[in-house]
């Protein structure tokens, strides 16, 4: 098992599948059914290592095309339970929901990062891409004020919920906006707006209200350059990207340029991936801590 005190982790990974814990219930992602087939054939000796007994399998498509992507599918027990559930993270609570979309509502790859935000205690934090808005609440109960954006309505919902279970109002002093984020980055530089924390995670494709379409790839030093017009002397911004094809040296090299062309000047520092997560796996994250 790992150090970190969660109910949230992986178990192993392997060429085209990972097995990830939450709470009593394991979620296998797969990219071929094959693959799947060997992880269930094998769960029993692997559960037995850890000296886990799960209650239920989950089985999650990675496709080669996000159009193609859907909620996890129930592989094993019982199928009467609510698919609604918590799990502990740092004695944090967040709700989990195995039938509502692609994640069930907590990236784990982030939790090195998440507990850097609660350690830095910023003031005003700025979510982007914010899902269920873990990395604002872990800023929240630093005692920080948060804005949490992103397109999905329900998604923010989720986030307010993770507020209310874990004792924090989310209409103090919180703000949840459901728009675009290239949008509304520019309208809070307009009202000079200022973070002196800001979490730039966004997916790899997403489309907008309109049907605008982001890909990371070709619009990431735009949103890295917006991030920076309402980023605090000295804020400390999380770069994360998912995409297979980029690096942490890529996102240095955006960063760096953003810099330059706003004339402003940073430095980089790394964060150490989970003990769970073997190198090549996960997000590939760095911050920036402007100077």
């Amino acid at each position: 098992m790992v150090a970190e005190k969660t109910d949230a982790h992986r178990l192993a990974s392997a060429p085209g599948m990972w097995l990830e814990r939450f709470g009593s219930d394991l979620l296998l992602s797969y990219q071929s059914e094959a693959a799947r087939d060997v992880v269930l054939a094998e769960l029993d000796e692997r559960c037995a290592a850890y000296s886990f007994q799960p209650r239920r399998i989950f089985g999650k498509y990675l496709p080669q095309h996000a159009a193609e992507r859907g909620a996890p599918a129930l592989l094993r027990g019982d199928a009467t339970l609510p698919l609604a559930t918590e799990v502990r993270e740092a004695n944090i609570l967040y709700g989990l929901d195995f039938a509502v979309g692609y994640s069930a509502g907590l990236f784990i790859d982030q939790r090195v990062n998440r507990a850097r935000v609660r350690e830095y205690r910023p003031r005003r934090l700025l979510n982007t891409f914010a899902y269920t808005c873990s990395f604002s609440l872990v800023a929240a109960l630093a005692g920080a004020e948060t804005v949490s954006v992103d397109l999905s309505r329900r998604s923010l919902t989720r986030g307010e919920e993770n507020f209310q279970r874990n004792g924090i109002d989310p209409k103090a002093g919180h703000q949840f906006i459901p728009d675009d984020v290239l949008a509304v980055l520019p309208r809070l530089a307009r009202r000079e707006e200022k973070f002196d924390s800001i979490i730039v995670d966004p997916p790899t494709f997403s489309r907008n209200q309109t049907g605008e379409a982001f890909q990371v790839q070709k619009d990431f030093d735009r949103l890295v350059g917006l991030a920076l017009e309402v980023a605090a002397p000295g804020a400390k911004i999380l770069l994360s990207v998912n995409h297979s094809e980029m690096r942490v040296t890529d996102l240095e090299r955006i960063a760096r340029i953003a810099l330059h062309l706003q004339r402003r000047t940073g430095r980089f520092s790394s964060s150490t991936p989970p003990a769970d997560f073997p190198p090549g796996h996960g997000a590939k994250t760095v911050w920036l801590e402007l100077t």
